[in-house]
């Protein structure tokens, strides 16, 4: 059942010890708000600052647990208090470790002060859970994707557009790649894993894939620099950076270019012409 005055009062107080500098916002010069303003966190939470102001107001239907989950996130709560945050609504707290997509507070304030850097959240599967706006305009936006084709390892498998992202003579070691990575997965997780499922999907559906599973490669690890083919302004060679959130399982992927190179032109030109057309 849920509790209304304690979800009303916990969210207040998480907003109120919230600053815009935590979240990646910008302060302003006449800020006289101690915290975060509602509308803030109702943007952070990608719902209305009325719905938003309504649960701190003890009013309005009781919030899904998809809604809960994304105050969750755009509170930036530790696991903890995620968890306590479902039961005041109502619900049972989710899963932690791999199967989780909730991102852990320093993860994202890491994140938050990337933003003139190609840089994404990703989980151990592939699936893109945040990134910044210079990350989609290298990709285009790889968080609205639903089911299995949020991994990027079964979109490689899948859709020939994905491919168009990654320079040609890369494609088959990327398919090792995958191949490799996904087996690891399966026999570190356990034949009812999500890994599992996705590669019962992926020999259905791909002969490429079935051809690189049988070949038993295990341990192929992505290559430091990775080339990156842009519709506008060609190919770039980046270097990945990786952070990795052992308890979630998360990781921080952060994109760079040598300085002086040509690739490093190419990406200013990127930040100037900003993200592609959402898919």
């Amino acid at each position: 059942m849920i509790d209304r005055t304690g979800l009303a009062e916990f969210l207040r107080r998480r907003r109120e010890a919230l600053q815009p500098e935590d979240v990646g916002l910008p302060r302003g010069q006449r800020r006289r708000t101690s915290g975060l303003r509602r509308e803030e966190v109702a943007f952070l939470c990608h719902m209305s600052t009325d719905y938003y102001a309504r649960l701190e107001r003890e009013r309005g239907p009781q919030p899904s647990e998809r809604m809960i989950a994304a105050i969750a996130q755009g509170l930036h709560l530790s696991l903890d208090e995620r968890d306590h945050l479902f039961r005041l609504a109502g619900h049972a707290s989710p899963p932690r470790g791999s199967a989780s997509d909730h991102i852990s507070p320093g993860m994202l304030r890491i994140l938050d002060r990337l933003q003139d850097t190609p840089a994404e959240i990703v989980t151990e599967l592939g699936e893109t859970l945040r990134q910044t706006p210079l990350a989609v305009a290298l990709t285009g936006d790889l968080t609205g994707y639903e089911g299995p084709a949020r991994s990027l390892g079964y979109r490689w498998f899948t859709d020939p557009a994905t491919r168009a992202l990654y320079a040609p003579e890369d494609h088959p070691f990327l398919t090792r790649m995958f191949a490799s990575g996904l087996r690891g997965l399966v026999t570190l997780r356990g034949r009812r894993s999500r890994a599992a499922q996705l590669a019962d999907l992926l020999l259905a559906q791909s002969e490429e894939f079935r051809q690189a599973w049988q070949a038993h490669e295990v341990g192929i690890r992505p290559r430091e620099t990775k080339r990156f083919v842009h519709p506008e302004v060609g190919e770039m060679e980046l270097a990945c950076q990786t952070l990795l959130d052992p308890e979630q399982s998360h990781l921080l992927l952060v994109y760079t270019a040598t300085p002086g190179s040509e690739s490093y032109e190419r990406l200013q030109l990127l930040s100037v012409i900003g993200p592609q057309t959402p898919r």
